[in-house]
């Protein structure tokens, strides 16, 4: 009799975890869906509070995107913290429904101060998803941690491939309907959760909630706990802020020097999103399984390094192309990182180390725009000693072969 039953239990445990990776799936797909829907739409909002001015609303806009980062480096190591102390289920649903009601608000915002508190709402729920990575975590085998990270990965694509064009389309019968559906698609989302999201974390691998390492200097030293996790975090910066050379100067570069028109943007980015799935989804535990995470690790930053190289020195918009497939491969090195540092922290610390990967992620998002806008005015202005607008991807390339190089020395020792 009990042996019969064995095998029931095991298939329901199974079956139980698969629905969990399901859900945290799709949270975090809706999450990128919803914050995708709103991009193209939030500028036009802004501006129409500010009588059309578009010089106005930029930097108004620019202030609402350094709130939000701001948002994300303070609150990611606190909700990680709470989420070691009180489980990881009522921080993502509390996320969920918290995003529902943000999404509302900015619907009805009758001024730019209630979209600012909006936006500032957005930052702070958004930040639970560190916490969808410490449910992974703790529900996977450390050895299929890099494959579990790079499906949900995808996740990330595909919301930001989806969410714009599905913005697009709704602002265009009422500027103020994407911020309703991503409402409706955030509440959806939490009702669904409280019916089958079971908890990752049971009560003996819980830790105490403290200040001193939930806020974001404190997280930090969970970070310098342990030698190689620190200069993974290093490298994590430094491959992060490379990677907002993309949002930050793409289509100004792109317009610049290849005289790019909306619609070859719109599907240069969509080829882009489509790699990234492709590997993030597919290629990732292959991979990492032949391979090993360190040197999966090592790939993955030479081959976005390559890639950015490809994008500045490409002479024209074919030869552009050319490296999207080759940068997509960068989307390796982001899981390995992840499984890597997992192996790193005890049970009921990971929460906090993603929290804190988090937090040092929003900080090359403040740093990075500055830099690599800076970098392109420069190098298309009559005081550059030679015009280059390729200047901002050399420079990205430049900064994911130093991690690349940081990366290598620091585990060499390790397996894999």
């Amino acid at each position: 009799m009990s042996e019969a039953a064995e095998p029931a239990s095991v298939s329901e445990a199974s079956s139980a975890r698969g629905g969990a990776v399901a859900f945290i799936f799709v949270t975090i797909l809706l999450d990128m869906l919803a914050l995708g829907m709103v991009m193209p739409i939030l500028p036009k909002l802004v501006e129409s509070f500010v009588d059309n001015d578009t010089a106005t609303a930029a930097r108004i806009f620019g202030l609402f995107g350094t709130a939000w980062a701001l948002m994300q480096f303070f609150f990611s190591p606190i909700l990680g913290g709470l989420s070691d102390r009180f489980g990881r289920r009522p921080v993502v649903l509390l996320s969920n429904f918290g995003l529902a009601f943000d999404y509302v608000l900015m619907a009805l915002a009758p001024s730019l101060i209630w979209l600012f508190v909006g936006r500032v709402i957005s930052g702070i729920t958004s930040a639970s998803v560190s916490t969808a990575f410490a449910y992974i975590a703790d529900i996977t085998p450390a050895e299929r941690r890099a494959a579990m990270f790079g499906k949900i990965g995808a996740a990330f694509g595909a919301g930001f491939i989806v969410g714009p064009a599905i913005g697009g389309l709704l602002g265009g019968f009422d500027p103020r309907l994407p911020f309703w559906v991503a409402a409706a698609l955030s509440l959806a989302n939490g009702l669904y959760g409280l019916l089958i999201l079971p908890e990752s974390l049971p009560p003996d691998r819980r830790s105490p909630f403290r200040w001193k390492s939930a806020n974001p200097l404190g997280a930090l030293r969970l970070l310098r706990s342990n030698p190689v996790l620190a200069w993974l975090a290093v490298v994590t910066f430094i491959a992060q802020l490379a990677h907002v050379v993309l949002p930050s100067t793409f289509v100004l570069y792109a317009t610049y020097r290849y005289g790019w028109d909306s619609a070859t943007v719109g599907l240069t980015l969509a080829m882009v999103g489509v790699c990234a799935m492709a590997v993030q989804g597919a290629a990732i535990g292959p991979i990492v399984r032949r391979l090993g995470e360190r040197r999966a690790l090592l790939l993955g930053l030479g081959s976005g390094a390559i890639g950015f190289l490809i994008f500045g020195a490409a002479p024209s918009g074919k030869l552009f192309w050319i490296g999207i497939p080759v940068m997509a491969l960068w989307g390796v090195a982001g899981a390995a990182t992840q499984a890597l540092t997992t192996r790193l922290v005890a049970p009921d610390q990971q929460g906090q180390l993603q929290g804190a990967t988090t937090s040092v992620q929003s900080v090359s998002q403040l740093l990075g725009p500055f830099l690599f806008t800076l970098t392109f005015a420069y190098f298309i202005g009559a005081q550059a000693p030679l015009i280059l607008p390729g200047a901002p991807f050399l420079l990205a390339s430049a900064l994911l072969l130093l991690a690349l190089w940081i990366a290598a020395r620091t585990t060499g020792a390790m397996r894999g």
